[in-house]
């Protein structure tokens, strides 16, 4: 296994993140699957060097079935709680699918 290529990204609180920075890997991963190139992802993430994203990109496509399982648990998670908390207010959803409905 390469070493260099583990700095770019390390694990902390059990998520995943570029190395030294407060970057997600999932935010890197994300707009990389979305078609975006390393250059536009810089300037999204104006904080990271080129080098950086290459690195956290590389990490990813050489992880690639262990971070997508780890995306597709956040996913799955993101819409556990967002189902609760409608469940928990459902006329504060209401109001705020009306509001939206009036907007457009």
């Amino acid at each position: 296994m390469n070493m260099e290529r583990e700095l770019y990204v390390s694990q902390r609180e059990g998520a995943y993140w570029v190395d030294d920075t407060r970057v997600s890997l999932d935010s890197i991963v994300y707009a990389f699957l979305d078609g975006q190139t390393p250059e536009s992802i810089a300037e999204s993430f104006p904080v990271l060097s080129l080098e950086q994203i290459y690195g956290a990109i590389a990490y990813y496509l050489g992880h690639r079935a262990e971070i997508d399982a780890y995306l597709r648990e956040g996913q799955e998670q993101y819409e556990r709680e967002r189902e609760a908390e409608r469940r928990a207010d459902p006329a504060f959803y209401r109001r705020l699918v009306n509001a939206r409905q009036h907007q457009s």
